[in-house]
Parts: C-alpha cells; sequence; structure tokens
C-alpha cells in the first residue's frame, strides 16, 4: 500500500484546527516527560546513595559524587520548573509578573534542602517494610527490590513540589513512578511515618487522603473518592476534600475500597480484604465480608455430565 505523506500531513493539519483542547502550538514549552524522568533517577540516588550506582561508592568519594548529582538535578530540575510555571497562570504576590528563572530557583532550593527530612521518613518505611513482611531479609532487599519504596519515595518528594504550588512537575513524578511500579499515590496524599504498602500492584490513592503513621496497605486497595458536585455549567467543583482519611496503626488488606472525603478510618482498625467503605469506622474495628458459600463440584463428572451421587445424564444438583 502507498503511503501518500503529504496527504496525511494535510488531514493532520486539518485535524489540528479542527479539534482543540490537545494541541500545544504557539505556546511556551511544556517540561520534558524525560527529563523529569531522569530527575527522578537522580532524586532516588541522593535519597539512597550507592543502592542504584553501576560501581560501589567508597566514602572518600560521597561528597564529589553527591555535588556531581547534585549540581545535575537543580539544573535540569530548574529548567523543567521555569517550564511549569506560566501554567499557574498567576503573578507575584504584589501584582507583578513572576520571573520564572528566579522563581524556578527559589522553589527547587527549598525543595532539595528538606531532602535530609525525606530521607528520616524514608528509614522509617524502609523499617516498617521489614518489620511488616516476613519475606523481607534485609534493608538491602527492601530498597533494591521492593516497588513499594520507589513509589513512596518519588510521591515524598514530589509532595513537598505540591505544597509550594509547583505547577504539573509533581504528578509527571508521581505517574513516572506510577509506570515503574504500578503504585498510583497522588503527590498532594498526606502521608505520614512509617508507611508500608505490600506488594503494591493497584493501590490508588487519591489527592485529597490523610494517612496517619504506621500503616500498611495490601496489593489493590484503593482510597478514592465518591462522586463529586458539579457547579452551575455541569463541571467539577475542584479543591475538596474527596478521599478518605486513615489513622494510625491501620492494615488494609488487599482489594479493599475505601471511599469519601467524609470517610475516617479509625486508629487501629484492620479492614478485610475487598472490603467496601463509604462511611467512618471507629478506632479498634475489624471489618471483614460476611463469610461466602463456595460450590464446589467433580470436574470429571461435570464433563460426563455426571451429578455427584447420580447416573449418567443425570444434571440434578
Amino acid at each position: 500500500m502507498d503511503c501518500e505523506v503529504r496527504e496525511i500531513v494535510d488531514a493532520l493539519l486539518a485535524s489540528y484546527l479542527e479539534v482543540g483542547g490537545i494541541n500545544h502550538i504557539d505556546c511556551s514549552n511544556l517540561p520534558s516527560k524525560r527529563a523529569v524522568a531522569a530527575v527522578c533517577e537522580d532524586l532516588l540516588r541522593l535519597a539512597f546513595p550507592g543502592f542504584l550506582d553501576d560501581e560501589a561508592v567508597a566514602s572518600e568519594e560521597l561528597e564529589l559524587k553527591t555535588t556531581a548529582c547534585l549540581s545535575g538535578v537543580i539544573a535540569r530540575l530548574k529548567k523543567e520548573v521555569a517550564r511549569s510555571l506560566p501554567l499557574m497562570g498567576t503573578g507575584a504576590a504584589d501584582g507583578g509578573e513572576v520571573d520564572p528563572g528566579a522563581e524556578a530557583q527559589r522553589l527547587v532550593c527549598h525543595f532539595l534542602r528538606q531532602l535530609p527530612e525525606v530521607r528520616r521518613l524514608l528509614r522509617t518505611d524502609v523499617e516498617a517494610a521489614y518489620d511488616g513482611d516476613p519475606a523481607a531479609k534485609s534493608f538491602e532487599e527492601i530498597i533494591l527490590a521492593y516497588p513499594c519504596l520507589e513509589a513512596i519515595a518519588i510521591q515524598r518528594m514530589a509532595h513537598l513540589l505540591y505544597l509550594d504550588g509547583v505547577p504539573l512537575i509533581p504528578r509527571m513524578m508521581t505517574e513516572w513512578a506510577h509506570a515503574q511500579t504500578g503504585i498510583d499515590i497522588h503527590p498532594g496524599a498526606r502521608i505520614g511515618s512509617h508507611f508500608f504498602i505490600d506488594h503494591g500492584t493497584g493501590v490508588v490513592v487519591g489527592e485529597t487522603c490523610v494517612i496517619g503513621h504506621h500503616v500498611k496497605l495490601y496489593h489493590g486497595v484503593t482510597l478514592g473518592a465518591r462522586s463529586f458536585p458539579k457547579d452551575g455549567e455541569g463541571n467539577p467543583v475542584k479543591g475538596l476534600k474527596r478521599h478518605p482519611n486513615v489513622e494510625d496503626h491501620v492494615t488494609i488488606y488487599p482489594g479493599a475500597t475505601v471511599l469519601g472525603g467524609e470517610t475516617v478510618i479509625g486508629a487501629r482498625s484492620t479492614i478485610g480484604a475487598n472490603a467496601f467503605l463509604m462511611g467512618s469506622v471507629a478506632p479498634d474495628s475489624l471489618v471483614a465480608l460476611a463469610e461466602l458459600e463456595h460450590e464446589i463440584k467433580n470436574k470429571a463428572a461435570h464433563r460426563r455430565g455426571v451429578a455427584p451421587g447420580g447416573t449418567a445424564g443425570d444434571r440434578s444438583r
């Protein structure tokens, strides 16, 4: 089949004129997904020195390697943050225009100064994984092999940029981690210390979630929103509390769904597998589905059309 390039180009150009809302033309440049991904990888190197390097890192080299890595993060992240700032749509506090370069420098420096505190929290997350998973043999195994730690580390760092109002970049960071790990934690979620997600695949934590200390989630858990109100023109109302609060020392087992901005899971509670909650649970509660009956059949007899205790052709139950 011939491929008429000119014909296809003309059709695409016509589409660009006709279909709006997904074009970004004649505008300032947007943040680069590849650059943000590279920043995430270097931030993990800063958080866990020696774990993500191809060669062993000696203590006498640590200052030099840290300086080089940090300098690269500053240069790249400042560029991407500056590209994101026009999406704010606001000027300086006094009504003047913001210099994107200077503002990006301020935001990036403020962010990076908080990395030591992030590392303190991440140490508690490693401890929670080690204490919470009998299969964990060492801290090294957790840092190198557990997807939850990567997702939590990036979310904790992205959350700092989110709090400073940096557009787009925090979400790009957590979506990078989502693609890497299968764990989707919005950068807006507030998460206490000693947080552990066992296995992790399919976990979703919404923007306005507040998670306390020593919380453990299993795979397939959703901390999500119920239906949300719309304005007079039918547009979703933004900025509302939509996602639940989970208090200290709560465990939520696989496949559980907890929805709603007014929902609170009380401290020391356990939410069983596949539970579905849209209301609050008092502290020290155990939520479990009622026991379900299972039908067990003999597969060979079923294929022959023989019911247990019956004869061929008898399909009575």
